[in-house]
């Protein structure tokens, strides 16, 4: 399909990266000021503020194209996909984590093992472990934007920018990476944060805009002719059931290529591993940076909770707004084009749609607001990441007592380092459902293990964390080429599943023997650093000996009692999430009995955590009463 944009799309486009570029130029003052201006804006934003933020960097482009293929698909049934993130991890934070994190009162999450580890050998491996990590994750999300920016452009813009080894895609992606490096170099998280705010604001006119569009051309009836049984339908046992054929028959093969034939299975699976990387706490990037940046540990779960709402609302307006579409006008080209041989690549339903099936104007308010979206991640990411280097490695080992003016140089130069690096890693990936399953899955499991111990055990230490993370990590790193072989000479069922998810026990297996094992091989914490976390961050668990020795010095100190009603909390959280995703794609598919009842569900959950969780949330005080 040939399309070429409008002069009044470019204009809204070009005004915006203008616009985008001028604001980081304004608040580049402010942000060279030290390194928590640069890269926390001071802890001084409210958390609606950082929240709404967190939520625009959450509205990517590569994973908005990812859930428009996954909807267009596998129908309402989608809804519960995200779950293979979790997307459900803000929850936690929202109960609890975001406070027990915020109370460290630190830069970084390397700088965090600081305050569970100390600052002896233990603690220094747990600090350099988590770094690696940091990094490697870092650049696997700048590969994974590359690849969606990549896809996106190339489809509007018709000159052949081909040079040497680099696609018109690979050119077009370049170029928008370096105009928002360019704005994030000059405002640090102050642009991160503000600019985040104008791409919300343009998102969420982008998304009710496309939203009424579907709705209008789209009624529910037509929508009928050209999906199958089951297609609008939330429920599902453990096979999908989903039959494509006389549509779009190639859906049927992506459908066992994606892994989710045995769809009630690899729902549970992501569900069982979601809840145990969301127990781990945030991963060390921007979900953490966000929280880090709250004023304090109740902003801190405000904020996630917050997030939730203005992320997925909107956002699956415009997804199902963009499936809807595709499926009643574009469905049928993508079936003439698979007929005569062509092929097609459904990652790119998102930028086709709108290029054919958007009104003049509203193309520019959506191209700009999916730009704004990859922006958004996009300096998040690169933001957090140049932060560990500066403040966790130059600061820490090579530098310590360098100008605040040089800390913000370097600042600048490691996001460049990071910017090529994430170039060249993303050179190299082709698909977004392979690296998102990838990431969400095998890197993520590598994580679990040890920071799930280090929340809830007193026992565990600096090495045995270290242990842990190095043997997860690799084992993520290693397991995506070992595990698709070792499935070939499985059962049958076990082909039906992803590699991804299929990997995950394994990293966890080979993660948790060299967590515990090494721990136990080793000696505790030292007891002022047990007894100085303990106090500060108040985590639920096996405490009982540290809380015991604190007694003698805080007679008045009590143990923190609350899982039942954090875990309570979490499940209800959990339930009132998944309809925030629900009751956006019924109200445009037209599945109005099935939108009602979520609404209702979705109205008491939100009553029952108003008691339960929100008048059980703490003061905004960093420190309880008896530790002053």
């Amino acid at each position: 399909m040939e399309f070429q944009l409008h002069q009044i799309d470019i204009a809204i486009i070009v005004g915006y990266l203008i616009a985008i570029i001028a604001l980081g130029w304004f608040l580049s003052k402010r942000a060279s000021k030290n390194l928590d201006s640069y890269f926390l804006a001071g802890k001084s934003l409210p958390w609606y503020i950082i929240g709404t933020s967190h939520g625009a960097s959450g509205f990517d482009i590569t994973g908005t194209m990812w859930f428009v293929t996954m909807l267009f698909t596998y129908g309402l049934k989608a809804a519960f996909i995200p779950w293979i993130w979790p997307l459900f991890d803000r929850v936690f934070r929202q109960v609890y984590l975001g406070p027990w994190v915020r109370r460290s009162n630190v830069l970084t999450g390397a700088e965090w093992m600081r305050t569970r580890f100390g600052s002896g050998m233990a603690g220094n491996l747990s600090h350099i472990s988590v770094v690696l990590y940091a990094l490697i994750l870092t650049v696997a999300f700048l590969g994974y934007a590359f690849v969606g920016i990549g896809k996106f452009t190339e489809v509007f813009f018709p000159w052949n920018l081909a040079w040497g080894p680099f696609s018109s895609a690979d050119m077009y992606a370049l170029i928008l990476l370096t105009i928002t490096t360019a704005y994030l170099l000059l405002g640090g998280w102050y642009s991160v944060v503000l600019t985040d705010l104008i791409q919300f604001a343009l998102l969420t006119v982008a998304s009710v805009c496309i939203a009424i569009v579907a709705i209008n051309k789209v009624s529910p009836e037509t929508l009928a002719r050209f999906v199958p049984d089951g297609w609008n339908e939330l429920f599902f046992g453990w096979k999908l059931n989903l039959d494509w054929s006389g549509r779009i028959e190639q859906l049927n093969d992506n459908i066992v290529k994606d892994g989710y034939s045995l769809f009630g299975v690899v729902i549970m699976m992501c569900l069982l591993k979601g809840l145990l990387i969301s127990m781990a706490g945030p991963t060390a990037g921007y979900g953490m940076q966000h929280v880090l940046s709250t004023r304090n540990p109740r902003e801190a779960a405000l904020e996630n909770w917050w997030m939730s709402i203005v992320q997925l609302v909107p956002r699956f307006l415009m997804i199902t707004g963009i499936a809807v579409l595709g499926l009643v006008y574009f469905g049928p080209e993508v079936k003439q084009m698979l007929a005569a041989g062509e092929g097609f690549d459904f990652e790119k339903i998102l930028p086709h749609v709108i290029a054919g099936y958007v009104p003049i104007g509203l193309v520019g308010i959506l191209l700009a607001g999916l730009l704004a979206a990859f922006m958004s991640t996009f300096d998040s990411t690169i933001n957090a990441g140049a932060a560990y280097i500066v403040n966790d490695v130059y600061k820490r080992y090579i530098g310590p007592n360098s100008s605040q003016k040089t800390y913000v140089r370097l600042s600048y130069a490691s996001t460049v380092a990071l910017l090529i690096i994430g170039i060249f890693v993303g050179l190299r990936m082709q698909s977004i459902d392979k690296i998102t399953k990838w990431i969400a899955a095998a890197l993520y499991g590598g994580y679990v293990i040890p920071n799930l111990l280090k929340w809830h055990w007193w026992r565990f230490n600096g090495y045995g964390y270290f242990a842990g993370m190095i043997a997860g990590v690799t084992g993520g790193l290693l397991f995506s080429k070992i595990v698709p072989p070792l499935i070939e000479q499985m059962p049958p069922a076990f082909g039906l599943l992803p590699p991804a998810l299929l990997s995950f026990p394994l990293i966890i297996i080979v993660s948790a023997l060299a967590s515990v094992v090494v721990c136990l091989k080793t000696p505790p914490e030292k007891d002022e650093v047990l007894e100085s976390f303990y106090r500060t961050v108040r985590p639920w668990g096996f405490w009982k000996p540290v809380h015991q020795s604190l007694l003698e010095k805080y007679p008045n100190l009590e143990a923190n009692t609350n899982f039942r009603r954090d875990a309570f909390n979490v499940a209800i959280g959990i339930v009132w999430q998944i309809n925030l995703n629900i009751i956006p794609i019924c109200i445009i598919i037209g599945q109005y009995r099935t939108m009602w009842i979520s609404i209702v569900v979705l109205a008491v959950t939100s009553v029952i955590m108003k008691f339960t969780w929100y008048d059980k949330l703490g003061p905004g005080e960093m420190y309880m009463p008896e530790d002053r």
